[in-house]
């Protein structure tokens, strides 16, 4: 995609938004900010969108080569859990139909790991194998990962309609570099706080970086990459935190020899040509 072409972010206000916007502009874009609440202070075109409401996300995103769809929202406890399910799925719908009706070519969903099922598991739940690649089941149990199952499907049901590409990317849990420490600290101290997301993270600029690549690949159609860090957050190392947390997985299909990401991100490397750059380890090898 040349550098001139102009990129929508929904949730251009949010954390994620931000740094979405400010990859852009580093690279050369031209960014929008979709927000119901636009930031004050942005530092890119800001427009006030119901993401409900065709008439405003039509005239936003009139002109765009591509829009970034980040709006959501965050966590099954965001609000109650129907309005949460109703809103993401909405929400996604109705921005991949304006874009479709508009000829946009590109979409990029921020996904979640949570699709998966493990975040938030109302009953126990262990991986079929790890590292978990984007082959492995979905099986969301509450209705923040199933939004986001429904959410891919949307994108490929446009692609199949419409030719559009759409590019879903399963984050993980984000963290800002300030962050790495404390988080580090936690997690060492006591590696069980981190079972449900595997202990899984992706640094707030690679995020960024993922997105803006999505935007700029060519014949994806529609694909969901996991957007992880190399390692782990854990003290432990991940063989190790395998036999103590999940000893019933026996399905390796990678060799874990220190602090091994149990989400495989191999896919988006080779399809984005992405590679996470923020790291939280600073223990010895």
């Amino acid at each position: 995609m040349a550098r001139s072409k102009r990129i929508a972010v929904t949730g251009g206000s949010g954390q994620l938004g931000a740094a979405v916007i400010r990859e852009l502009l580093e690279s050369g874009y031209e960014a929008l900010s979709l927000d119901r609440n636009p930031a004050q202070a942005a530092a890119v075109p800001a427009v006030a969108v119901d993401l409900n409401r065709y008439d405003e996300l039509a005239g936003a995103l009139r002109g765009c080569d591509a829009v970034i769809h980040l709006a959501a929202d965050p966590s099954p406890y965001s609000r109650p859990a129907h309005l949460v399910f109703s809103n993401n799925v909405s929400s996604a719908y109705n921005v991949l139909e304006t874009a479709a009706a508009l000829g946009i070519p590109k979409a990029v969903l921020a996904s979640s790991e949570s699709a998966y099922g493990f975040p938030w598991a109302v009953r126990p739940l262990s991986p079929l194998y790890l590292p978990i690649d984007e082959r492995h089941p979905l099986q969301p149990q509450e209705g923040y990962g199933l939004s986001k199952c429904v959410a891919e499907s949307i994108g490929e049901m446009f692609h199949r309609r419409t030719g559009m590409q759409v590019v879903a990317l399963r984050l993980s849990t984000l963290i800002g570099e300030d962050n790495f420490a404390s988080l580090l600290a936690q997690m060492t101290g006591e590696p069980s706080a981190g079972k449900r997301l595997l202990w899984s993270y992706i640094g707030l600029r690679d995020a960024a970086a993922a997105c803006r690549l999505a935007c700029e690949a060519d014949g994806l159609e529609a694909v969901s990459l996991n957007i992880t860090a190399d390692d782990t957050c854990a003290g432990m190392r991940s063989l190790d935190l395998i036999r103590t947390y999940y000893p019933e997985v026996t399905d390796l299909r990678a060799a874990f020899l220190r602090y091994e990401a149990l989400y495989s991100n191999a896919a988006a490397k080779r399809l984005l040509g992405w590679s996470p750059t923020c790291r939280i380890r600073r223990l010895p090898d």
